[in-house]
């Protein structure tokens, strides 16, 4: 099996699992405690969840606080319904459905700002006069561009509203977006665990708590927190930062190596403002369920996984310009820290023959 679909989700790093191992806590473990709790195994929980929350702020900027979520989905619901529920909201047209639907459900007037064929947002974009929030991711999910969240965010902050950035994509692989007020992360897309993300919080940005209970998180998230998945996340973003320029250039070589050996195909999406992990492909007359079904040996996707289910083109590719026969004759090969070039020269001459019957 070669695994291709790494914005779906990352393997877990090794250096992840060991440091979960010890929080797991069967009876006889001094892990099992509830961090929140005062005694000894108490403290020593506590204690690894506060080393992991200083090892994923180090992924973000300065100035801010961070609080642990169930992920990133929970932690941009957080940002939106938190901070300004009610007031005009601008998103852009190829955010994830986490941002989308939720500001869909809360603003008072919700704006799209368009990409061009690039998949890029205009960094001087028209925004609403009263626009109160602002959302534009740093990474695409399904086609890897690079937003310019920087130039956007200053703008966004000098006319007075907050700007929430969804950088789960970039998390751990490229500088966070230092003009956002609100960043979201995920542990599992940057190779730690599932079922825990982050939410960061620029000084003086005040958010009314979405879950209640009993005041964990500082009041914003109550919950018992797991000191084992705070672990995984903290080891895989301290390793992360370790080897962000390693991983850019082992993706940059993948990246390359793909581009030629996906001949007849067409990237989608901006070729040099991206983040190289992702190859998003179109080919004519393409069935790509056939294709999957013929290469089911190899994990790659028709999109993002979130959306795998509907039969309808790709709102992300449509928003591009391309055609509903383009999206759908259209793959993301995500390629990952642990893929190597003989498992994408493998996949992609798999591929490549299953398409070639196709014609």
């Amino acid at each position: 099996m070669i695994y291709l679909d790494n914005q779906a989700t990352t393997p877990l790093a090794p250096e992840a699992r060991e440091a979960m191992l010890r929080w797991l806590g069967g009876p006889e473990s001094d892990g099992f405690g509830n961090p929140h709790s005062s005694h000894r195994l108490g403290r020593l929980a506590e204690a690894a969840v506060e080393l992991a929350r200083e090892q994923v702020a180090g992924l973000l900027p300065p100035g801010g606080k961070m609080i642990f979520t169930s992920g990133a989905t929970e932690a941009l619901n957080m940002a939106i319904r938190g901070t300004r529920p009610g007031a005009s909201m601008a998103v852009s047209a190829i955010e994830h459905s986490a941002v989308l639907n939720t500001a869909r459900s809360v603003a008072g007037a919700l704006a799209v700002l368009p990409v061009d064929r690039d998949g890029l947002v205009d960094p001087q974009a028209e925004l609403p006069r009263d626009v109160g929030l602002v959302s534009v991711m740093q990474v695409n999910n399904e086609i890897g561009t690079l937003q310019p969240v920087d130039a956007l965010g200053e703008r966004v902050r000098a006319a007075g509203a907050l700007f929430v950035c969804d950088a789960v994509q970039g998390a751990g692989k490229i500088a966070p977006p230092q003009q956002a007020d609100l960043i979201a992360l995920s542990a599992h897309k940057l190779y730690g665990p599932k079922g825990i993300g982050a939410l960061w919080i620029r000084d003086g940005v005040v958010l009314a708590p979405v879950v209640t209970g009993g005041g964990q998180e500082e009041g914003l998230r109550s919950g018992t927190l797991s000191p084992a998945l705070c672990a995984g996340f903290g080891a895989a973003a301290k390793l992360a930062k370790q080897r962000m320029a390693e991983d850019a250039a082992h993706f940059e070589d993948l990246f390359e190596l793909g581009r030629s050996l996906f001949t007849g195909w067409t990237l989608n999406g901006s070729a040099t403002l991206r983040w190289k992990g992702n190859l998003n492909l179109h080919r004519a007359g393409i069935d790509v369920p056939r294709l999957m079904s013929d290469c089911r040996q190899i994990c790659f996707s028709a999109g993002s996984a979130c959306a795998s289910e509907t039969k309808k083109p790709s709102r992300i590719l449509s928003a591009l310009g391309l055609t509903p026969e383009q999206a759908k004759g259209s793959i993301r090969i995500g390629l990952g820290r642990y893929t190597t070039s003989d498992e994408l020269e493998q996949a992609a001459a798999a591929i490549q023959a299953a398409a070639a019957m196709q014609e």
